[in-house]
């Protein structure tokens, strides 16, 4: 069960937690900027673990909010050698992904450069799962980063080929719930290497605006409210 899908509490001001499910901040960061990390940010560094990727091979992002934009910093500082292409549907999230040093960017539908190692996809439709699998290199691994996809596109499946996007021994790997060792590594990991999310402030009365426009892809990084 979690808190804003099937209970309410989501907006709560304050909460009582097991000790062992509280986690210290690093002082290096604000407390809007460490909102994005405990979320998108450690979502984002296990399946950058689970993608097992290595230095010099390629990555690939399928969406570029809050976890996307993250895990393309971290993926920079630990395999300094791999080139990661970036898939988004916004001009605004492929220009971003530039400045924060993706090799290539391109629409969901776009070819990159070459096959890719593995692939994480944190978009909510089925449509760039089926274009990542049919780039991904052979025995590449894509990883699923969604609790769930939305059912308006799932006919997209039907276009699976299994020649082009499972063959040669393509993996498919989900992502579940985060644990607590990803969220401890990765707030030590954030602060050691300077990695910093990219944040837009709304007051807590602009709530239904601020996920407007994540419905409508105006995003740049991670969007917070403030109580």
């Amino acid at each position: 069960r979690a808190t804003g899908r099937d209970v309410h509490g989501g907006y709560a001001e304050y909460m009582v937690v097991p000790e062992g499910s509280a986690f210290p901040i690093p002082e290096t960061f604000s407390d809007t900027e460490a909102a994005p990390l405990l979320c998108a940010g450690a979502i984002g560094y296990r399946s950058l673990r689970l993608a097992e990727p290595e230095d010099g091979h390629s990555l690939g992002l399928t969406g570029f909010g809050a976890s996307g934009h993250l895990v393309l910093q971290m993926a920079n500082h630990l395999y300094p050698r791999s080139k990661v292409y970036v898939f988004a549907r916004s001009e605004k999230e492929r220009a971003f992904a530039l400045e924060l040093g993706a090799a290539w960017a391109g629409d969901t539908t776009a070819t990159p450069p070459e096959k890719i190692h593995s692939v994480i996809d944190t978009t909510p439709a089925w449509k760039p799962v089926v274009e990542a699998l049919k780039h991904l290199h052979p025995g590449g691994r894509l990883v699923i980063n969604a609790i769930r996809k939305e059912a308006g596109d799932r006919e997209s499946l039907l276009e699976i080929d299994y020649p082009v996007h499972l063959w040669m021994e393509k993996e498919i790997k989900s992502v579940a719930n985060v644990a607590s060792r990803d969220i401890r590594d990765f707030l030590e990991l954030a602060a050691r290497m300077n990695i910093r999310p990219e944040v837009e402030e709304f007051p807590l009365k602009d709530a239904n605006r601020a996920l407007m426009e994540l419905k409508n892809r105006k995003i740049r990084g991670a969007k917070v409210l403030v109580m």
